[in-house]
């Protein structure tokens, strides 16, 4: 099935109204309480901490450290399957139109400021899977306390959006919560100034080059229901590859894990040979745009 050009023209606005959608409870922030009802039990699909007072679903990466190195949690296995789901029904596309902190980078992005190319900084998109491995999965699974848990060691010391999301909202509200700050939140602070600033001058540098859960929807983005597909009718122009912010090149059959499905290779293409299509694809192999409107 073919899916409309007009989904990706309208993404700034599906962003917002997804990030809405994940942190509805924004009466929060005046009181700096987090709601704790029971969806806060279940997963967002995107980078969401659970720590931000709006939140009303867990962080997928948190959720599943926590609990990754104890067989005894039913809950372990409850987020991995409903992460691999996502992953083979969207991939990427979750980076692209669902996760609060893409959306932020892209506003940032926004700024009228010299830009700078990542082109040549590809070998940075390792770092992702090295920390989703060692971070994420490896210290989550051996270093656990007497009942099983495991320190979100990602979520305390790396990620930046806990401090956007979270302590940093609350801290306004609640002057006392600043006397608990210590060396943690101001490495964690500096860490979301250098995201930030990095943010303004190249695209997406966290999800490039940090974030483990952009990692492991990557390991989808070939197989997943959600794809970009190139006609017959593409003449190899090439101004796919030079307007993709992601540096992937669709054109030469590239179904690269950095595709996050943002589109703009659709309406860069002058012979309109680049579509969208949902579950057009098998798990062994790539189906042409022609071959997807035959089977449909």
């Amino acid at each position: 099935m073919k899916l409309s050009n007009k989904l990706f023209k309208r993404r700034n606005w599906l962003q917002g109204l997804a990030t809405l959608a994940t942190n509805p409870h924004v009466g929060n922030f005046a009181s700096g309480k987090l709601y704790t009802g029971s969806l806060k039990r279940a997963c967002v699909p995107g980078l969401n901490c659970y720590s931000c007072p709006a939140a009303t679903g867990a962080c997928p990466v948190g959720a599943f450290q926590a609990v990754v190195g104890s067989s005894s949690f039913k809950f372990s296995y409850y987020i991995t399957g409903i992460l691999i789901l996502i992953g083979v029904m969207l991939g990427r596309f979750v980076c692209g139109f669902l996760c609060p902190f893409g959306w932020f980078q892209d506003l940032l992005h926004k700024l009228p400021t010299p830009k700078f190319s990542t082109k040549k900084l590809k070998a940075l998109t390792y770092l992702k899977y090295i920390i989703m491995i060692v971070v994420v999965w490896l210290l989550g699974v051996f270093i656990v306390d007497e009942t099983g848990m495991s320190m979100p060691y990602f979520c305390k010391y790396i990620c930046p959006q806990g401090i956007l999301e979270g302590a940093l909202p609350i801290s306004l509200v609640r002057p006392s919560m600043r006397t608990a700050f210590g060396s943690l939140f101001n490495l964690k602070l500096a860490t979301l100034i250098v995201v930030t600033i990095l943010s303004i001058l190249m695209y997406r540098p966290f999800c490039k080059w940090i974030c483990p859960l952009g990692a492991f929807y990557s390991l989808f983005n070939k197989l997943s229901f959600m794809q970009l597909n190139v006609s017959n009718a593409c003449i190899g122009c090439g101004k796919c590859e030079k307007i993709c912010p992601m540096d992937v090149s669709i054109y030469k059959g590239e179904r690269e894990r950095e595709c996050i499905r943002c589109g703009d290779c659709i309406e860069a293409c002058p012979v309109d040979a680049i579509s969208s299509t949902w579950s057009c694809m098998n798990a062994g192999g790539q189906k042409n745009l022609k071959e997807c409107k035959e089977g449909e």
